[in-house]
C-alpha cells in the first residue's frame, strides 16, 4: 500500500477514508466506492492502482470502521447502511478532493463495485461535481437513482454469469438511463460472474477481463475529467 488513511468533513462530522496520490503529485481525482465487505485491503489496492496510473484516489469508509469477510455479516452491514448518509459521505469525499492541491481535474469521477456500483450511480445523480461515473456489477435493493438528475456519462461492466444482477436486469437498467436522455455504455462480459474484478477472491477473479475493463475505465476517466 502506498496511500494513507485520512479524515475529511462529511455529514455534519468527519469520516475516514483511504487516500492515494500519484508520484507526480497531481492528477485527476476519483472516488472509489466499496463493496459490501467494507473498506478492505482490495479497495485500498484499487486506490493505489489509480495513483500508479496518475490519479488521486479516495475511498470513503462508508461503514465507519467496520469490515468483514463473512457474506452474512456483509449482507447485514449493507442492509443497515443508510443510503442518505452514505451519499453525504461521498459528497464530503468529493469536496475534499476538489479542495486538495493534488487534484488537477475540475470534477471528480466515481467508481463502485457491487453495492458501490449502485452508489456510484446514485452519487452521480445527486452531485454536479461528479463528471464521470463507473459501475462494476452494481446492485443494492434500496438504492434507486433518479436518472433524470444524472449529471455524468456512465460506463458499466457486468458479468454474463452474474446471478445477482442478470443480463436482463443490466439491459433494463441501461434502458432506464437511456430513457432519461443520459449517456451510458454498459458491457456484459461473457465467461464471468459477479465480482470478476476482485483479485482478492480467486474463485471469481478473471485477470484478463479485469485488466481489459481497467484500461477502458482509465481512458473513460481521462476523457471526461478535464484539467482545472
Amino acid at each position: 500500500m502506498s496511500g494513507q488513511m485520512i479524515r475529511f468533513t462529511a455529514n455534519g462530522g468527519n469520516t475516514g477514508g483511504y487516500l492515494a496520490t500519484p508520484a507526480s503529485g497531481k492528477g485527476p481525482a476519483v472516488i472509489v466506492i466499496q463493496e459490501w465487505w467494507g473498506l478492505v485491503p482490495h479497495i485500498k489496492s484499487v486506490c493505489d492502482r489509480f495513483a500508479s496510473a496518475g490519479f488521486v484516489a479516495l475511498a470513503p469508509d462508508l461503514y465507519h470502521g467496520q469490515s468483514t469477510t463473512s457474506p452474512d455479516e456483509a449482507g447485514r452491514l449493507m442492509m443497515a447502511l443508510r443510503i442518505d448518509e452514505a451519499e453525504k459521505d461521498i459528497q464530503g469525499a468529493v469536496r475534499y478532493l476538489l479542495g486538495n492541491m493534488a487534484t488537477a481535474s475540475k470534477k471528480v469521477g466515481t467508481v463502485g463495485f457491487c453495492m458501490g456500483g449502485q452508489l456510484s450511480l446514485y452519487a452521480a445523480s445527486k452531485n454536479t461535481n461528479i463528471g464521470a461515473c463507473v459501475d462494476f456489477y452494481g446492485i443494492h435493493p434500496d438504492v434507486k437513482p433518479d436518472f433524470r438528475q444524472l449529471y455524468a456519462p456512465v460506463l458499466g461492466f457486468f458479468g454474463q454469469q452474474d446471478a445477482s444482477i442478470t443480463p436482463d436486469a443490466v439491459k433494463k437498467l441501461e434502458q432506464q438511463i437511456k430513457a432519461a436522455g443520459k449517456k451510458v455504455d454498459f458491457t456484459i462480459l461473457a465467461g464471468v460472474g459477479h465480482a470478476f474484478f476482485n483479485d482478492s477472491r480467486p474463485e471469481v477473479y478473471h485477470r484478463e477481463i479485469a485488466e481489459r475493463c481497467w484500461k477502458i475505465m482509465l481512458d473513460f476517466f481521462k476523457q471526461n475529467l478535464k484539467s482545472a
